[in-house]
């Protein structure tokens, strides 16, 4: 089909005839003069539709899930996303994040083969240049020199009417699935995966301990879920009874309430009180998961990514030869590592991020299988994208993953709005 432009400015929620595109969309924006607390630094604006490239498509977005990375756009830190683009030559001087999207095809550039006008599709968040050497010898994407998180390192993500987003970040969109739980799962669930599956030879097995910070949220509750499937025993660190009988109905073995627990962050120096009284609380931490297993055995595999609080605990609770996988850092960067724990009982410390093709492939199949749940918790309208984040950097949103209707209706749980209701 070909596609036609109009200068017809389109209310969210409406769509033009299909294929048609207009000049203009609605977007929540983030701007330099505006980065702060999520709540206000996002504001919706209208600005011009991107063109679209050889490679790329323009997907009508019907929804969009709400990720952390796009916390950091809002606050500018720790890095200026705009600032970090200009310098690179791009020309747009403000950021339309969203990392996460469910989708309809609406416009092709040439030399795309494998999606067309119409499809319905999730999007994937890896972007790499498909002509980079690396890749082309066989490399994995994900250790790419051109590697970007779409909607966070790139512009034109998810919150906005249309997206910009290479064919190969076209996954097809499972089609037992509302728009809004087809947008919420793929980063997490990805990146989920390839932290528990990535790894060799530190995949979970049956019967493998595996310890989940955050167990409530997005990454943590696809992880219980993948724990599960592959034959392990998760258990989830949670900060509420709430949390705790969540991560309990998606089947974890156990919880532990880490409010509990008082010693979080930097490692006190070594011989002082502080230190002490440091090292008996991660010990009672220890036990805990030893109650909750019936057995002394320690965790094969510790599922990371609250970092600077957490990882000196995390270090010391694994098992002797396990690993401890992360792939963020939203309680800081600075940690402390006793390096004689890594040496002497032989532990990994294993940086991951997202996934590549064959690892959220396998991801979609599962959910399009109903062997995994995208676990969406909650559904914002489009003018809630700053509060979302504001919910997310406070601990506020409802467990599990959330999404944002864009192009869909809410009134009928996230279907896509007139003729293109299914």
């Amino acid at each position: 089909m070909d596609s036609a432009t109009t200068g017809t400015l389109y209310e969210v929620g409406d769509l033009p005839p299909l294929g048609t595109v207009p000049r203009s969309m609605y977007a929540s924006v983030i701007r330099p003069e505006r980065y702060g607390e999520p709540a206000t630094a996002f504001r919706t604006e209208v600005v011009d539709t991107p063109e679209v490239p050889p490679g790329f498509v323009l997907v009508a977005v019907m929804a969009a899930g709400i990720n952390y990375n796009n916390v950091w756009s809002a606050k500018g830190h720790p890095v200026d996303v705009v600032g970090a683009r200009r310098r690179q030559g791009a020309t747009e001087e403000f950021h339309i994040g969203g990392s996460d999207a469910s989708g309809i095809v609406w416009k092709t550039g040439p030399g795309v083969r494998h999606v067309e006008v119409g499809d319905e599709v999730i999007v994937s968040p890896g972007l790499w240049d498909r002509d980079d050497p690396g890749i082309r010898h066989g490399a994995d994407p994900m250790f790419a020199e051109s590697l970007q998180a779409w909607g966070y390192e790139s512009n034109w993500g998810s919150f906005a009417q249309f997206a910009l987003v290479a064919d190969f970040q076209c996954v097809p969109r499972p089609a037992r699935l509302t728009w809004a739980e087809s947008a919420a799962f793929m980063l997490t669930g990805a990146t989920a995966y390839r932290q528990l599956n990535g790894w060799q030879p530190h995949t979970v097995q049956p019967g493998d301990p595996v310890l989940i910070w955050g167990g409530s949220g997005g990454l943590g509750s696809m992880a219980i879920s993948l724990t599960r499937q592959l034959g392990g025993r998760p258990i989830a660190v949670v900060s509420s009874p709430e949390k705790a009988k969540y991560c309990l109905g998606l089947g974890a073995t156990g919880v532990i309430d880490r409010t509990r627990y008082s010693h979080w962050g930097r490692v006190p120096e070594a011989g002082t009180e502080e230190h002490r009284r440091w090292t008996a609380e991660v010990r009672r931490f220890g036990r805990e998961i030893w109650e909750i297993l019936g057995e002394k055995r320690s965790p094969r595999i510790v599922f990371e990514h609250p970092g600077g609080d957490t990882i000196p605990t995390s270090v010391y609770v694994c098992d002797t030869g396990g690993m401890v996988v992360i792939c963020g850092a939203t309680s800081g960067y600075a940690v402390d590592v006793d390096l004689r724990y890594l040496w002497m009982r032989q532990k990994r410390l294993q940086g991951s991020h997202f996934a590549n093709p064959r690892e959220y492939h396998a991801v979609a199949r599962l959910v399009d299988m109903d062997l995994l749940d995208p676990h969406l918790g909650h559904t914002y309208g489009f003018e809630e994208i700053g509060q979302a984040h504001q919910d997310l950097l406070e601990g506020a949103q409802a467990p599990g993953n959330s999404a944002v209707l864009v192009g869909a209706s809410r009134g009928r749980g996230g279907a896509p709005s007139g003729t293109l209701e299914k």
